[in-house]
């Protein structure tokens, strides 16, 4: 048997860790932050899993940051009744996504693709995907049964948000000046970007009431469109991503699959310098001319051409309820969804 002043040490560790969990738990609550999930590969693959049901039951969709924001999976869901599988990443380019379903012989549903040009012409933002579909391709037994572990305390503790709430996160926080040659990240307050078990990213009441916080995320984008300069992709660099992605998406049409392109809404400075950059005939024609495939553009529907983007960049909760009613209903009166899917309703009005 342990010494007796082994167990008492053991116990009053115990007591104080507990004591410490609760209080800083306590803590973060009183201050209104809410669970939250680490968006990481784990999560993500849990995702890639569920691709494999029939287009009556489920959609995939990959992209950019913006259908995880503006896609409202509870919306969809219920409009539809199928299921949304979210397999967007932030920041990065579908393209690699695109790849490996492409070549996974047992998907044949239906791929809605979200474009954002900036990423999606190009040959930036492939290391996430890259990192996840590795992790997805070699996940262990042992692995799976952490993140069904880390699910279920991730779900009832506000603390674990790994993202927001670690000490390697605080630490980025500090005000330290960026060397030359090196690159902080982007500072993204977390009222900007709550994400659901479901992968949908949420901004949270409080961002949506505050402007500096909107101006914040607004002045990373201006800072990317600093660091990334060099024009958009163009020539034969943009010749072999059309390629590319031609050559993947036939694959998935030759086994019975459906492919859909949308563009969601971005407005203010960022809209009109993606529009200037990126011109419709060059880029999202051509995308749909060489694919032979459907697409979804923001500005062709009256309904969905107005949003006013709170960062210029992505929806608010709100908003995304509206767009994703709307985009069911044009999926609906375009025949790429079957009315007989869908419980009809008359969306609500923008």
């Amino acid at each position: 048997m342990l010494p007796q002043h082994l167990v008492k040490a053991g116990l009053l560790t115990l007591v104080l860790v507990i004591a410490f969990v609760m209080c800083w738990e306590f803590f973060l609550r009183q201050k209104g932050y809410s669970v939250s999930y680490d968006d990481n590969a784990a999560l993500w693959a849990d995702k890639r899993k569920a691709v494999y049901q029939p287009t009556d039951k489920a959609t995939v969709f990959i992209g950019s940051s913006r259908i995880k924001f503006d896609l409202d999976i509870p919306t969809w869901e219920k409009r539809t009744g199928q299921k949304a599988v979210q397999l967007a990443m932030v920041g990065s380019s579908p393209l690699p996504v695109l790849d490996h379903l492409a070549k996974d012989e047992n998907f044949h549903g239906r791929l809605v693709i979200s474009v954002t040009e900036g990423l999606f012409f190009s040959t930036r933002g492939r290391e996430m995907p890259s990192e996840f579909i590795a992790f997805y391709d070699d996940w262990t037994p042992s692995q799976k049964a952490s993140f069904q572990l880390n699910h279920l305390l991730e779900s009832k503790f506000v603390f674990l948000d790994k993202d927001n709430f670690s000490i390697n996160n605080y630490l980025s926080e500090l005000p330290i000046s960026e060397r030359p040659g090196t690159y902080n990240g982007p500072d993204f307050p977390w009222e900007f970007d709550k994400t659901s078990f479901e992968r949908q990213s949420l901004m949270d009441d409080r961002f949506m009431a505050d402007t500096n916080l909107q101006k914040q995320v607004q002045n990373v984008w201006a800072g990317f469109a600093k660091r990334f300069r060099g024009g958009p992709t163009t020539g034969k660099t943009l010749d072999s991503i059309m390629l590319a992605i031609k050559q993947s998406v036939d694959k998935i049409k030759a086994r019975g699959g459906e492919i859909i392109f949308v563009r969601p809404p971005s407005s203010g400075p960022y809209w009109q310098g993606e529009n200037k950059a990126f011109p419709r005939n060059v880029y999202w024609d051509k995308l749909l001319a060489i694919t032979k495939s459907p697409g979804i553009h923001f500005k062709d529907y009256p309904a969905i051409s107005n949003f006013v983007c709170p960062e210029f960049s992505h929806l608010s909760p709100k908003d995304a309820i509206v767009f994703t009613e709307h985009f069911v209903r044009i999926l609906n009166e375009k025949g790429l969804i079957s009315g007989k899917q869908m419980a009809l309703q008359t969306p609500h009005q923008n």
